[in-house]
C-alpha cells in the first residue's frame, strides 16, 4: 500500500499490531474449538480481532497521532484497496442475485443430466468446479452442491468421506479460479496483475491437477446408479456461462460482473416469476453478503500503510529476502510467497484474509525478486488455497462435515484435489522455464 509518506528504518516492533490480530483471531477460535463450539475459527469477526491491533499500531508511531490517522486513512483509501472493495460489492450481487431466480440449481441439474452414470464421482467434481467458477464462492458451492451429493452417495453406496472429498476439491479448484471470488479480487488487486492474466497462469496449475483428480476418481467410480429426471432450465445458467465467456476474452472487470447481474436479473424477468423490487432487494442483499470482506480490507489497509510506514514490512521482507538468497532468484521467492501465505491461512483459516494480510509483503518481494504480477498473484492465491483445502477447522470442511455427518479430518483427507494441487503448484515454479 502506499502512502505520502516515507517509511522509517526497519522495526520488527512495527509487526507487533499483526501479530495481535493473528493472536486474536487465532486464540479465539482455539477457545471455542476447546469448548466444542461449531464453526469455532469463525465465532469472532476478523473485522473485530483487528481494531485492537489497529489502536496499537496507532500508538506505536512516532508521527504526531494526526498524522498517524492520516497514514492510516490513506491506506483505507488507496486504489487497490478502493477497486478491492467494489469488486467485492459486484461478485455479491451476482451471486445473490443468480442464487434467488434459480442459477444455482439449474447449473447443478444440467450437470446431472449431463453426467454419465459410470463417472458420478469426476462428473461431481466437474459440477462443484464450473458452479464455484462461475459463482465466485466455494462455501456457496459446498451448500448448493453438498446435499445433492449426500443423496447420491446413500443411493449408490460412495463411501461419504470420498463423496464430500469430491465436492471439497471441486469448490478448491473453482473458488481458486473464479475471477469474481474473494481470494482472485485480493490477489490480483494486492499485486496488480490483470484478472486474465492470473486465470490464465494459474490454469496451467490448476487445470493439469484437475485431470489427475478427475483421472483417479474415475478409477474409483466402481458403480452406477439410475438419477432421477431433472428439469433442465438453461438460461438460468446463461448467465454463468456469459461471465466465464466475457472474464477469459479479457473484458474489464467491473463491465463483466455488471453484464452478469443484468443478465441474472433480466432472465428472470422474462420469465416473469421476478420483479424489479425482488431484484434490487437481492443485488442490496449480495452487498450485505460482502459486508464482513469490505470492511477488513479497508482495516487491513490502513494497517498495513501504519506497518510500511514504521518500517514493519520492510524489515519482514529483508529477512524473508535473505531466507530466498541475496540473488534475483525467482523460484525461490515465489515458494517463499507460498509459504508465507500458507503459514497465515493455517493461522486465520480463512483464504482470503491470509491475501489482503500477506499481500503488500509479497508484492515488494515480488518486485525485488523479478516475479511477474501476475506470477506473484496465481502462486499467492494456489497456495493459500490449498491451505484452506487441507484444514479440518476451515469453513469448508466443516460446513460438508455437517452436512454428511462426519469428521472434518476425514472430509479433508479425501479432498485429493488439494494435495494433488499442492505437488503441481511446487513441480510447476521449479521446473517452469524463465
Amino acid at each position: 500500500m502506499t502512502t505520502t509518506h516515507t517509511p522509517t528504518a526497519q522495526s520488527p516492533l512495527a509487526l507487533l499490531p499483526l501479530m495481535l490480530y493473528l493472536l486474536l483471531f487465532v486464540g479465539a477460535g482455539v477457545y471455542f474449538q476447546s469448548q466444542g463450539v461449531d464453526f469455532a475459527f469463525y465465532k469472532l469477526s476478523p473485522v473485530v480481532a483487528i481494531l485492537p491491533a489497529i489502536i496499537v499500531a496507532i500508538l506505536l508511531s512516532k508521527q504526531r497521532l494526526n498524522d498517524a490517522i492520516e497514514t492510516f486513512m490513506q491506506g483505507i483509501g488507496d486504489h487497490n484497496i478502493i477497486a478491492m472493495c467494489l469488486i467485492y460489492l459486484l461478485a455479491g450481487a451476482f451471486a445473490a442475485v443468480a442464487k434467488a431466480t434459480g442459477g444455482v440449481d439449474a447449473t447443478v441439474a444440467l450437470g446431472l443430466t449431463l453426467i454419465p452414470a459410470s463417472l458420478l464421482l469426476p462428473g461431481l467434481f466437474l459440477i462443484s468446479a464450473f458452479i464455484a467458477t462461475a459463482m465466485g464462492t466455494s462455501m456457496g458451492t459446498i451448500a448448493a452442491v453438498a446435499p445433492v451429493a449426500f443423496g447420491i452417495a446413500q443411493q449408490a453406496g460412495f463411501d461419504p468421506a470420498l463423496m464430500a472429498g469430491v465436492v471439497l476439491s471441486g469448490a478448491i479448484f473453482g473458488d481458486n479460479l473464479s475471477i469474481i471470488s474473494d481470494t482472485t479480487i485480493a490477489a490480483t488487486r494486492t499485486q496488480g496483475a490483470q484478472m486474465k492474466d492470473k486465470f490464465r497462469e494459474n490454469l496451467r496449475v490448476a487445470l493439469p491437477a484437475a485431470v489427475i483428480t478427475m483421472g483417479l476418481l474415475a478409477l474409483n467410480s466402481g458403480t452406477s446408479v439410475q438419477l432421477e429426471p431433472q428439469q433442465i432450465e438453461l438460461t438460468k445458467v446463461f448467465p454463468y456461462l456469459a461471465i466465464l465467456v466475457l472474464a477469459v476474452a479479457g473484458v474489464n472487470v467491473f463491465l463483466v460482473l455488471t453484464i452478469g447481474v443484468l443478465l441474472a436479473g433480466l432472465t428472470a424477468l422474462l420469465a416473469g416469476n421476478y420483479d424489479l423490487m425482488r431484484f434490487g432487494q437481492d443485488i442490496y442483499q449480495g452487498f450485505s453478503n460482502m459486508q464482513e470482506i469490505f470492511l477488513l480490507s479497508m482495516l487491513v489497509g490502513g494497517l498495513a500503510a501504519l506497518m510500511k510506514q514504521q518500517g514493519g514490512i520492510a524489515w519482514l521482507t529483508q529477512h524473508i529476502a535473505k531466507w530466498i538468497g541475496s540473488s534475483r532468484n525467482e523460484k525461490a521467492a515465489e515458494l517463499g510467497m507460498g509459504a508465507l501465505v500458507a503459514a497465515t491461512n493455517v493461522c486465520v483459516a480463512n483464504n482470503t484474509v491470509s491475501l489482503i494480510v500477506v499481500g503488500p509483503i509479497a508484492k515488494q518481494l515480488a518486485r525485488e525478486h523479478g516475479v511477474t504480477p501476475r506470477r506473484a498473484a496465481a502462486s499467492l492465491d494456489v497456495f493459500s488455497c490449498i491451505v484452506q483445502g487441507l484444514i479440518p477447522y476451515g469453513a469448508q470442511a466443516l460446513l460438508l462435515a455437517s452436512t454428511f455427518s462426519l469428521s472434518p479430518l476425514s472430509v479433508v483427507a479425501h479432498g485429493w484435489y488439494c494435495f494433488i494441487l499442492a505437488l503441481v503448484g511446487i513441480a510447476t515454479v521449479l521446473w517452469r522455464r524463465r
